[in-house]
Formats: C-alpha cells, structure tokens, sequence
C-alpha cells in the first residue's frame, strides 16, 4: 500500500493560520511576526514566509517588508464564501471517490479504533487521521487540479469554542466513517451528501468561534 504524501509544511501552516485569522484569534490590525509564529510551531521561517503569501493572495494579511504581516478585516461572509467552495469542491470528490471504487478498509479501521478508545484520544493522532481521511479521498477522486485547489483551502478540523475538541473530534469521527461507509459502497450521492453536511458543520464552528470572538470584544 502506497503511503500518503504529507502535505507540504506551507501548506500544512497555511491551514494553521487561516483556521486562526477565521476564528476570530488575532484581529484585524494585529501584527503577525514572521519570526514568533516560525518559533511557536517549531518550524524555520521559509514555510512562514510561503505561508503568509499564500494568505496575502487571499486577502487575509498585508504583508510589511521585514516587518511580517498585518492582519486585514475579516467578516462572517468571507468565512462563508470559503466553506461553500470546500462544501461544493470536497461534495464532488467524495463522490468521485465512490464511484472510482476508492479502498476505505484501512481509514475504517483506524476509526474504530479511535471510537474505542475516545477516553485516550491523542490530538495530534486525530489531526493526521483527519488529514488523511480527506487527502486520501481527494487522491481517489483522480483530478489533480481538484486535489490541488483542495489543499489550498485547507484549514484543518474546524472546532468552534461552542463547544468542546473532544466532542467535535467524536462527532468528526462518526461522520468520516458515514463518508467512508458510502464510499464503500459505491453510492457517490450519499458520499457526497454526508461530507457537504460534515464541512457545513465545520462553517457552523467557525463561524460561532468568529461570533463568540467579536461578541467578546465588543
């Protein structure tokens, strides 16, 4: 069996600030230091600098030569606008997935042992089986360009302060294996029924994480 290809680390610190800046955690106006965030996630400062280009090229940043970055408004219809692309655009690959006849054995049987074993979840085990699962069913959809523009809006499992990690992460879990389930076999539209209702879930989170924030600083 062929291994996954990790996710470029710019990518992977991509998804880590952009789930962030949507999130409400740093606000519009607030400096973003190249140098302190490379340091926070033990990483050298190329894939930050990568990082905050790519965000720059959404419009998420302004980035200040030497200086780092500066954090741009960001409104509830931004955070939409995202997750409708990754509703419609994770939707067709699910269901390219199913009827490509994609292997789900090995990610089923990671997830149940997760589900027996909620009491010693380990986050970063649950990150990476999260990754893996939606990686695994772009790969199967078979359409690069779809694949790539994928891993472009990706940010990651979307928990909402609404409510807890462990909860979304037992809630995530029983969703992927629905998705897995209907991928199994074959039928593309509950496959892609099931993950529009799982990202549309994830908007929901961060969206109350978003509201939550401001709320908090008003």
């Amino acid at each position: 069996m062929e291994s996954l290809e990790l996710m470029p680390a710019r990518v992977r610190i991509t998804s880590i600030l952009k789930k962030a800046l949507m999130a409400g955690e740093y606000k519009s106006g607030q400096e973003l230091s190249l140098t302190e965030i490379a340091e926070k996630l033990g990483v050298s400062r190329t894939p930050v600098r990568e990082a905050f280009q790519a965000l720059a090229a959404e419009d998420l940043i302004e980035l200040r030569p030497n200086k780092g970055a500066i954090v741009k408004t960001i409104d509830e219809k931004f955070i939409r606008d995202h997750y409708e692309m990754r509703i419609l655009l994770e939707g067709a690959a699910a269901a390219k997935a199913a009827e490509n006849g994609m292997d789900t054995s090995h990610l089923l049987a990671r997830l149940y042992h997760i589900t027996d074993n909620f009491h010693i979840i380990d986050r970063s085990n649950y990150m990476e089986l999260n990754q893996d699962i939606h990686t695994s069913i772009w790969q199967a959809a078979d359409n690069q360009k779809l694949s790539r523009f994928l891993a472009s809006l990706w940010n990651g499992p979307s928990t909402g302060q609404a409510n807890s990690e462990l909860e979304h992460f037992i809630q995530s879990t029983n969703e992927h294996i629905q998705i897995l389930s209907a991928i199994k076999k074959r039928d593309s539209a509950q496959a892609r029924q099931i993950m529009e209702q799982h990202i549309s879930r994830s908007m929901d989170n961060i969206l109350s994480s978003f509201r939550l924030t401001h709320q908090d600083a008003g």
